[in-house]
C-alpha cells in the first residue's frame, strides 16, 4: 500500500531500513502513543547520544520514525485527519521540549544562568492549532523574562539577558532545522516574531505585552488566536498565556477588523491566487478562507464571549455555534468543509511532495483521497470538493461583512 499509494513515504522507507520492522509490526496500527510514551521514546534515544552532534542526529531519527508511523496509521485508516493533526503536533511539541532542555544545558555550561530567568516556546500556526501534517513547518515565537535586577548571566562568559535569549532562540532553531547526516527535523518559520517582523527573534514578556497592546496589526492578532505555550517553566508559561488571552479579549470594532481581513485576503489572492481546486490552501473557499472566518469571528466576539477562543479551527466553529454567534446551518457547513479540506490535505501532504496532479497521480492515491473525502469515487470527490469550496467562498463574503 505504501509503495503504490504514497511516493513520499516510499522514499522515506527506502532510506531508513529500520522502519521496515516497525511497519510490519502489528502494534504499529495500535493506538497512538501517549504524551508520556513519546517522552520516554525521545528520552531513551537522546540518552544514547555521545556528543552534541549526535543529539541532533538522534532527534532526527526518532522524529522521522515516529512521524512515519503516524503516516502509516493515516494510510491504513486507523486514525482520521483530526487525530493525525494532533499526533503530529504532539510529536513536534515533545521534540521541541526535549531539544529546548539540551539548548538550556549548553548555554548554562558556557554562559551560566540569568538570575530569575526563563524562556517559553509558543507554538503558532498549524502546530498551535494541533492541525499539523506530515510536511508542516513550525511557526514559533520565544518569550523570556528575568529578575529586573539582573544585568548578565553568572557563567564564565557572561551575556546580557537579551543576548542570552537571542542565542537560546537561535540555537533552538538550529537544533530543529539544521541539516545533518540524518536529514532535517523541521523547517522553522520565525516571521511571527513576538515584537513584530522587524523585532528580535525573542522578546521579554513586558515588550511582548506592550507590542500586542499598542502596535500589533490585525493579522498578528489573528495569528495569536492559534498561540499555545508548549515548552518552558510553568510560572512564565502562565504569564505568557495570560498576556495572549488579554490581547484576544480586547474590544474591537468589527467593521475595522472586517476591512483588514478582506484586505489581507485580497493581497494573498493577488500573490498566490489559483483556480486549481487541489490547491487546497490558497483556492477560494479553501483553508485560508476557513481559517480567516474562524479567526475573524473569534476576534470580534471574544470580549463578550471569551469561551469561543480555541486554537483549533474546527473547535472554534463549534464554540461559536454553541455561543449562538454562528447560525447552526452556517456552522454545519463550515465544519463539514473544514473537515473535508483537512482530510484531503493530510493525505496529500503525507503521500506526495509538491503539487497534486490527478492525471498523473497513482490510482491508489486517488482511491485513498476518495475514501478520505467519504466519496464513492474520485470523480464524485472532485464534484463535492468544487461545490464545497464555492459554498465557503460565499460564506466568507457574507460572514465577514
Amino acid at each position: 500500500d505504501i509503495m503504490g499509494t504514497a511516493p513520499r513515504l516510499a522514499r522515506i522507507l527506502s532510506r531508513r531500513r529500520r522502519l521496515l520492522d516497525a511497519v510490519i509490526d502489528p502494534r504499529t496500527l495500535a493506538a497512538r502513543p501517549s504524551a508520556r510514551e513519546l517522552d520516554e521514546v525521545i528520552a531513551a534515544e537522546l540518552s544514547l547520544a555521545t556528543d552534541a552532534q549526535d543529539v541532533l542526529d538522534r532527534a532526527r531519527v526518532v522524529g522521522s520514525e515516529q512521524a512515519f508511523l503516524i503516516g502509516v496509521k493515516v494510510l491504513s485508516g486507523t486514525i482520521n485527519a483530526s487525530e493525525a493533526g494532533e499526533a503530529y503536533a504532539l510529536l513536534a511539541e515533545k521534540l521541541i521540549a526535549a531539544l529546548a532542555v539540551d539548548v538550556e544545558q549548553e548555554l548554562e555550561r558556557a554562559h551560566g544562568r540569568i538570575p530569575g530567568g526563563g524562556a517559553v516556546v509558543v507554538a503558532m500556526g498549524k502546530l498551535g492549532g494541533r492541525e499539523m501534517t506530515a510536511s508542516s513547518d513550525l511557526d514559533l515565537i520565544v518569550v523570556y523574562d528575568f529578575d529586573p535586577k539582573a544585568i548578565q548571566s553568572d557563567g564564565p562568559k557572561p551575556l546580557a539577558p537579551s543576548q542570552y535569549y537571542a542565542r537560546y532562540t537561535q540555537r533552538l532553531i538550529s537544533h530543529l532545522s539544521a541539516p545533518t547526516a540524518e536529514g532535517t527535523l523541521y523547517e522553522v518559520d520565525m516571521r511571527l516574531r513576538p515584537s513584530g517582523q522587524k523585532g528580535p527573534v525573542a522578546a521579554q514578556l513586558s515588550t511582548f505585552r506592550e507590542y500586542q497592546a499598542k502596535e500589533a496589526w490585525t493579522w498578528e492578532h489573528m495569528a495569536l488566536t492559534r498561540a499555545r505555550v508548549i515548552a518552558g517553566p510553568p510560572d512564565l508559561a502562565g504569564k505568557v498565556e495570560e498576556a495572549i488571552r488579554d490581547t484576544l479579549v480586547r474590544r474591537r470594532e468589527s467593521a475595522a477588523i472586517a476591512r483588514d481581513v478582506k484586505d489581507m485576503r485580497e493581497r494573498i489572492a493577488k500573490e498566490k491566487g489559483t483556480d486549481n481546486i487541489w490547491s487546497l490552501k490558497q483556492v477560494r473557499g479553501g483553508l485560508v478562507d476557513l481559517e480567516f472566518v474562524a479567526q475573524y469571528l473569534q476576534l470580534i466576539h471574544a470580549a463578550e464571549h471569551p469561551e469561543v477562543l480555541d486554537q483549533t479551527t474546527l473547535a472554534a466553529f463549534r464554540k461559536l455555534a454553541a455561543a449562538g454567534l454562528l447560525p447552526p446551518a452556517d456552522a454545519d457547513d463550515l465544519i463539514q468543509a473544514t473537515r473535508l479540506v483537512h482530510n484531503l490535505t493530510q493525505v496529500l501532504r503525507l503521500c506526495i511532495e509538491g503539487d497534486f496532479d490527478p492525471s498523473t497521480a497513482p490510482s491508489g492515491l486517488r482511491v485513498l483521497l476518495a475514501r478520505a473525502g467519504d466519496a464513492p469515487d474520485f470523480a464524485s470527490l472532485e464534484g463535492h470538493l468544487r461545490e464545497t469550496l464555492a459554498g465557503v467562498a460565499v460564506q466568507f463574503g457574507r460572514l465577514i461583512g
